[in-house]
């Protein structure tokens, strides 16, 4: 058997906003924007140079999704996100004036921090120590 966690879905306040920051500030790719109604489309986001899982940028339709966004986890970190280059992508979220809610250090996994996006979830970047 084998399975894999395809995508994930991450409530938004509103598509576009959500598409300019991650493909704009994260320079994540935009690999689909499809409109389902009105009201909704599918719209789905990757990391560039990933063939893992990818961010379905769901937008909250009801009040209990609209007091979700920004807060899926209850406070914790929620996404992580590797690179092969730390110091590159650090100074991209810096440059882009992403805030930092934990700056880097070198932990046994490798070297990581700790940002918001723009809803104020919590991601970990990480540059993981190659075995």
């Amino acid at each position: 058997m084998k399975q894999q966690l395809a995508q994930i879905a991450l409530v938004v306040r509103d598509y576009d906003e959500a598409i300019e920051f991650y493909t704009q500030k994260l320079h994540f790719d935009l690999i689909e924007d499809t409109p389902l109604s009105e009201a909704k489309r599918w719209v789905v986001v990757a990391p560039p140079g990933s063939d893992g899982c990818r961010l379905l940028l769901a937008k909250a339709a009801t009040g209990e999704q609209k007091s979700r966004v920004g807060n899926q986890t209850g406070g914790r970190v929620f996404l992580f996100l590797h690179t092969d280059d730390f110091e590159r992508d650090y100074q991209n979220l810096l440059d882009q004036n992403i805030t930092i809610v934990r700056r880097p250090t070198v932990e046994p996994y490798g070297t990581v921090a700790v940002f918001e996006d723009l809803y104020g979830n919590l991601w970990d970047m990480i540059e993981p120590i190659q075995k």
